[in-house]
């Protein structure tokens, strides 16, 4: 596999699962919620939606560690890096939070 093609793999996947949260209300995009009293399917909170993208980024993380391992060898990281994707995730995620919470429903 080349370096570049994994690089897009792991940006798209990454681009889906940070939006996937905001998406729909089920838990990763599967696993429905509990009905509520009415017998409808109850809405996810907000702490939900960002504990489901927490868990999202590291799976999507392992994902991009086990691309690198077949690629060649694996390099170590620092805070650093782990602070800079853990914001590129949540600036990925802004269409979805913006669809979810911002947009006007008419």
């Amino acid at each position: 596999m080349d370096i570049s093609f994994a690089t897009w793999i792991v940006v798209a996947i990454a681009l889906a699962a940070a939006n996937l949260p905001f998406a729909n209300e089920r838990v990763f995009g599967f696993i429905p919620l509990k009905p509520g009293r009415d017998g409808h399917e109850r809405a996810k909170s907000f702490l939900a939606r960002l504990l489901e993208l927490l868990v999202l980024y590291f799976l999507v993380g392992a994902v991009a560690y086990l691309l690198e391992s077949r690629i060649g060898n694996v390099f170590a990281q620092g805070w650093e890096f782990y602070a800079v994707t853990g914001c590129l995730f949540i600036v990925l995620a802004f269409p979805g939070f913006v669809l979810r919470y911002l947009k006007r429903r008419v």
